[in-house]
């Protein structure tokens, strides 16, 4: 009826909040890292912005562990929680210019990739990689960060409410 390792424990919303969302961002480093440094060995991948790829890096860690807290309060059945992932996250991503640059695309499409949060994530990612980019990194740094802290707003009003974790 309830989770007890979230009511239980005798911490609060923003440290529950805050252990969650850092213990992402640094599993999320960690294999991002890993995988960076085996793709060292099959080719050069030099960091021409070190500063923005740890910005975004980061960024992006704590921005996929914010949506995996809300698809887990949110999901009774792990169906859910892979739904989550397959018709949310997924498409997202992949619609970001993940392996393309937009500007390749029709006018509509770069304006509807633009709509897309994630965009600006992997664009300021590839900025710190390769120095290039479909937007400024400070345009792309402000509206992650805004997305970042909308979403992990709700989050936490989704936890201080106790959504679906009493019934």
């Amino acid at each position: 009826g309830n989770l007890v390792f979230v009511l239980l424990p005798p911490i609060t919303h923003r440290e529950f909040f805050s252990a969650y969302m850092l213990a992402g961002i640094v599993r999320g480093f960690a294999v991002g890292a890993c995988v960076w440094l085996v793709s060292l060995y099959f080719t050069p991948l030099p960091v021409k912005h070190p500063v923005w790829m740890i910005v975004f890096a980061i960024l992006s860690c704590g921005i996929m562990s914010i949506l995996g807290l809300i698809a887990g309060l949110t999901s009774e059945k792990f169906d859910q929680l892979a739904a989550f992932q397959n018709f949310l996250i997924l498409p997202l991503t992949m619609l970001s210019g993940v392996f393309y640059s937009v500007q390749s695309l029709p006018a509509f499409w770069q304006e509807l990739s633009r709509m897309n949060p994630l965009f600006y994530l992997i664009d300021g990612f590839r900025y710190g990689f390769f120095a290039v980019s479909d937007a400024s990194p400070w345009l792309s740094f402000g509206i992650a960060l805004g997305f970042a802290t909308v979403i992990g707003l709700l989050s936490f009003i989704l936890l201080v409410r106790g959504y679906k974790l009493r019934t």
